[in-house]
């Protein structure tokens, strides 16, 4: 193969190409995305329909597509209020499952998740901080104060566990430490804040799309444009990483640059959802193993695997938290830890047998 003159105005476009040229995922993989997302699409549709005002599914395909419906109260409830919550939850699913599948490759754990590194409860303590202590805050600066919080501890467990090098053990144990403080902290503060405000506090950690609308949807797609694409460019890496320090070396991975660029990707893209959405636990645990069960371990198919499955399960966590008490709404996030949490023991028990 002819080696191009890197001095060319070409160069950049033979990077990309060697780069991506080689990017190749299981036959096994567009069946899954396409099967997941099909699914996806019939649970937001049937989610959308039903409610405190029913929408026959017939009129919400017309509404969606721009046809008339001989009822113009159909367009604002479609439109405005709850496609707006659906597109939320397909995301906030999508960046969980994408980040759960990074992390438990970079630590070789497939008991990992996000929550484990302690982001979900850094992004918890200074949301539950802003709505009990502060008290004045506008509810908008909520999402805010929890991305900061997510991304403060992160920084904080990459720093500490950084000692001539970084260790997947030291991250989790770190993580584990810092979530564990952080946690103790909030409850603290719920225990001892005012009734009111404790209430709002607890909604929001149990992890909700209720009144979800399109300010929230664009806030998170932006995170979700910049860092999904990136994950799915350093799936090769990732592959190198999961098998040990010497063969990604071996194979001439820059093993700290990459580890540290998809650490990042991960802890950005868990900490967007739980400033869009709070804690919703379990998804980054759930869908990569559903993904590598389907799809194989190659993380070139598990990553975008695990997101579209993702999207799926918290699309329907919200449709069965809407339906099954209706018209009481349960949140997402209780309804993900109702499932997520007999499959962390199913997952545990079958470790320990192996």
């Amino acid at each position: 193969m002819k080696t191009p003159n890197l001095r060319s105005p070409f160069a950049g476009w033979y990077a990309i190409r060697n780069r991506f040229g080689s990017w190749r995922i299981d036959r096994r993989t567009p069946p899954v995305l396409v099967g997941a997302l099909g699914l996806m699409l019939v649970a937001m549709a049937i989610n959308i329909s039903v409610g405190e005002y029913p929408i026959p599914l017939p009129d919400v395909l017309r509404t969606l597509f721009g046809l008339p419906t001989g009822n113009a109260d159909y367009s604002f409830i479609v439109t405005t209020l709850r496609l707006p919550r659906m597109l939320v939850a397909a995301l906030v699913g999508l960046a969980l499952g994408i980040a759960g599948a990074i992390t438990q490759g970079l630590t070789r754990n497939p008991l990992a998740e996000p929550g484990i590194l302690g982001i979900s409860a850094g992004a918890s303590f200074a949301a539950v901080a802003l709505i009990v202590v502060v008290r004045t805050a506008p509810t908008s600066a909520v999402p805010v104060a929890a991305l900061a919080g997510a991304i403060s501890v992160a920084l904080v467990i990459y720093l500490l566990a950084w000692r001539g090098g970084d260790s997947p053990i030291r991250l989790i144990l770190v993580g584990i430490g810092l979530g564990a403080i952080c946690n103790a902290l909030t409850t603290l503060m719920i225990t001892f804040g005012d009734i009111y405000d404790v209430q709002r506090a607890i909604i929001w950690l149990t992890g909700s799309v209720y009144g979800r609308s399109w300010p929230e949807f664009w806030s998170l797609a932006g995170w979700v444009a910049v860092f999904v694409p990136l994950a799915l460019a350093l799936a090769r890496d990732l592959n190198a990483l999961h098998l040990g320090e010497e063969v990604a070396y071996g194979l001439g991975t820059p093993v700290v640059w990459r580890r540290g660029l998809l650490l990042i990707t991960a802890v950005a893209l868990a900490s967007a959802t739980v400033a869009a959405a709070g804690a919703v636990g379990f998804v980054g645990l759930m869908a990569p193993h559903i993904a590598r069960r389907l799809v194989g371990p190659d993380q070139t198919g598990v990553l975008p695997a695990a997101g579209v499955l993702g999207a799926l399960i918290v699309v329907v966590a919200d449709l069965i938290g809407r339906t099954i008490f209706a018209p009481i709404e349960l949140p997402v996030g209780l309804i993900t830890a109702v499932v997520g949490a007999p499959f962390f023991i199913s997952l545990l028990w079958m470790q320990a047998r192996a």
